[in-house]
């Protein structure tokens, strides 16, 4: 049998477990266009109440729930505010302009996150022939910035602004659990006070397939005809629903397993001459170091640990990104450790 290939490119990469699997097999469905399938339904309740919202819509991707929400908030000729490594803006596809005609206005925050003067120095005048802010966007955990989790006191003092100026606040939680779990505060309290929230199943919770989209429940109802635009009415999605629902009762605690491994992770790392990253900023699951190009270029990193059965993600020549996750235990942490300490 050949070496086991050990994929720490994303927390996107898990397989179901055996639980799991049964749960989706034995789940009751109907058809979610008709809003009759009950597993689905099921889903979407819990998912409003770990997050303290009157209603929230399952979605089969976290961009599609993502630029929904953008849609929502939005109108053609309006800017969105956005931290300048955030996913809505690198990684959705340009559809914010394609889809809602709105332009990204892109700020590259302190240390990686939005400060509430960042944000208010953004938000355009009140002038008629400057594009007007529509929303503003946070990402929590922030995928780019190594996981890491915003400072709630900013967060809420950004809410508090932009609420002030009547501008609503979106949150890319694709990995909030992931904050939760790492910072000791409730999931609700973390996302108190957005108008709307889209967190992933797929990812460190383990699930195959899915998102969640949580607001108000006249903003669901309207999030429920775009995701119909989009392409996003489904059948018998029960089947996919009840992995997001076994994700929910079962995985997110083991988070914090995780975490751990990638601090564990990081140390190994530092130890590295030619690698730069701090252990001590490793909050969560994510690990985005720099190389130093002279002695190592990122697609170099990368190749050399996948001759060694080891997958990781190269970002530009000298970013690479490590993911903790689901199907990473201790002894694959023991292994790239081993493997890592062989490249010194």
């Amino acid at each position: 049998m050949g070496l086991k290939i050990i994929d720490i490119r994303s927390d996107t990469v898990t397989k179901p477990t055996a639980g799991m699997r049964e749960a989706i097999a034995t789940a009751e469905v109907g058809d979610d266009v008709y809003i009759e399938d009950p597993t689905v339904e099921r889903l979407q309740a819990l998912a409003a109440d770990l997050l303290g919202f009157e209603a929230s819509l399952f979605f089969p991707t976290g961009s599609m729930a993502n630029q929904t929400a953008i849609k929502l908030h939005t109108h053609h000729g309006q800017e969105v505010i956005v931290e300048a490594a955030g996913h809505v803006y690198n990684y959705e596809m340009a559809t914010m302009a394609a889809f809602s005609g709105a332009l990204v206005r892109p700020v590259a925050g302190e240390d990686g996150f939005l400060t509430p003067a960042q944000v208010e120095a953004n938000i355009s005048a009140k002038i008629y022939y400057c594009a007007q802010t529509g929303l503003v966007s946070l990402e929590n955990t922030h995928n780019l910035r190594g996981g890491r989790i915003h400072p709630q006191e900013q967060v809420k003092q950004i809410i508090a602004l932009c609420h002030e100026r009547g501008i609503p606040v979106h949150l890319d939680g694709a990995r909030v659990f992931n904050a939760a779990v790492a910072s000791g505060v409730p999931v609700s309290t973390l996302v108190a006070g957005f108008d709307t929230v889209m967190f992933c199943l797929s990812k460190g919770l383990g699930a195959p397939i899915g998102s969640i989209l949580c607001a108000g429940r006249e903003t669901i109802e309207r999030a429920r005809i775009v995701r119909k635009v989009l392409g996003g009415g489904m059948r018998q999605v029960g089947i996919l629903a009840a992995a997001g629902l076994y994700a929910l009762e079962h995985n997110v605690e083991r988070l914090a397993e995780d975490h751990i491994r990638a601090r564990r992770l990081a140390v190994e790392l530092a130890e590295l001459p030619f690698v730069k990253i701090d252990p001590g900023k490793i909050e969560t699951n994510i690990l985005v170091f720099e190389v130093d190009k002279a002695a190592m270029t990122s697609p170099e990193f990368a190749a050399k640990l996948k001759e060694r059965g080891i997958l990781c993600g190269s970002f530009s020549d000298s970013k690479v990104r490590m993911v903790t996750h689901l199907d990473f235990g201790d002894d694959d942490l023991q292994r790239v450790a081993e493997e890592l300490r062989a490249l010194r």
